[in-house]
């Protein structure tokens, strides 16, 4: 495989120039996500280097927001799901060409498609520092439904992988969990650097803390409605909870996906009409909605470090989720909010019923999630950290 590709894209060597600045490139798989998940770390890049975000969609807001930080932003055809080899070949020449007029000293590809095709493309761009970031290892990693079709798609996923990560400068995972698959999976070299970062990290000036809505407790989930984000587990945890606290609200705030364990849309038109959950719709603005809400669910079966509970520990609102990886790590089960078995409804309903019970929890329990999220997740202190390793000290 490595062979069709590099013959397919002859690497040359960028020719010599005096520069100012570094220059670097970031390249994601959702335009939206370099303003909502990656803008001050773009920011924080932008006062020490020039540079270039990649990202498949058009979408004026995110290029404004970008432009007004002084980075610049190039579409480039990606599908973010789906092993296409014409597109993801297309995708890969576009990165290539990308990187060949704007000559990096570095790249920051982020989540699977662009680590992949961008790592690779670096490659054979001759770019030296390629520091992929992985930001979870997602559905095509979970054990769970491992039928013959999806374990065809981890061997080409890790074969990929592997080739486009071989001399990397540097593996920077969020979580332990993700560090062991891409050893035990072989994604990696064993020689390849493997780093952590405390996840995404969070502004804390952006999310405020702010005292949770007077009443019964409004429960938050936000999420793609996905599967392996729990969905359907919340669901069914609110069903049983309103059996016993029927004034209670359940709340569910994101958009369906393209991915295959996303929720249809006849499941979701059935459990609004049933009442057991209220949807909101998908926004670019979670703030509002985290103000309203008393306690934050996420029941998913795995993440990098959830943005949505760094989000929601920066409002001061108290957490239930899962003991999966990159669920689990930021909650301090007790104090800041409870940690429950993957795909167990019931504990799940359990656990939200302790904040119904004891209604002080909600605010001890919020405090407590806003202080963890001042200690450990600061978005300057993670941005930092990755600045270092791309050599921007």
């Amino acid at each position: 495989m490595e062979q069709t590709l590099t013959s397919a894209i002859r690497p040359a060597a960028p020719a010599a120039s005096v520069r100012s600045r570094p220059r670097v490139v970031v390249i994601g798989s959702l335009t939206s996500s370099l303003v909502n998940f990656r803008y001050d770390l773009l920011r924080a890049l932008s006062e020490k280097a020039e540079v270039l975000a990649l990202a498949p969609e058009h979408d004026p807001a995110t290029q404004a927001a970008l432009e007004e930080i002084g980075v610049r932003f190039r579409r480039i055809p990606m599908a973010r799901t789906g092993l296409n080899p014409v597109q993801d070949i297309v995708t890969l020449a576009a990165i290539w060409k990308e990187l060949r007029r704007f000559r990096p000293d570095a790249v920051l590809p982020y989540t699977m498609k662009p680590i992949i095709y961008g790592c690779l493309a670096a490659r054979l761009a001759g770019v030296k520092d390629r520091v992929a970031l992985c930001t979870g290892l997602g559905y095509v990693f979970i054990d769970s439904d491992q039928g013959p079709r999806r374990r065809a798609i981890r061997a080409i996923s890790a074969a990929l992988y592997r080739v486009a990560l071989k001399g990397a400068k540097e593996v920077v995972v969020y979580n332990d969990g993700d560090g062991r698959e891409f050893r035990d999976h072989r994604l990696m070299d064993p020689e390849t650097p493997l780093g952590m970062v405390p996840g995404s990290g969070i502004n804390l000036d952006r999310f405020p803390v702010s005292d949770p809505p007077p009443g019964p407790p409004v429960f938050l989930m936000v999420a793609r409605l996905m599967r392996d984000k729990g969905v359907r587990d919340y669901v069914e945890a609110a069903r049983l909870l309103r059996r016993t606290h029927p004034d209670i609200r359940c709340q569910l705030l994101g958009p369906r996906d393209a991915n295959p364990s996303s929720v249809s849309e006849e499941e979701l038109a059935a459990w609004q009409e049933e009442g057991v959950i209220e949807y909101l719709g998908e926004t670019r603005d979670v703030r509002p909605f985290l103000r309203a809400a008393s306690v934050f669910v996420l029941p998913s079966y795995r993440e990098g470090i959830s943005r949505s509970v760094l989000e929601a520990m920066s409002t001061g609102r108290a957490i239930v989720t899962t003991d999966a990886p990159g669920c689990a790590e930021p909650v301090t089960e007790g104090v800041t909010g409870h940690v429950v078995p993957i795909r167990d409804p019931e504990a799940l309903s359990r656990a939200m019923a302790r904040f119904v019970e004891t209604p002080s929890l909600v605010q001890s329990m919020g405090r407590a999630s806003r202080r963890e999220a001042e200690k450990r997740f600061d978005v300057k202190v993670v941005n930092a950290l990755l600045l270092s390793k791309l050599g921007l000290t």
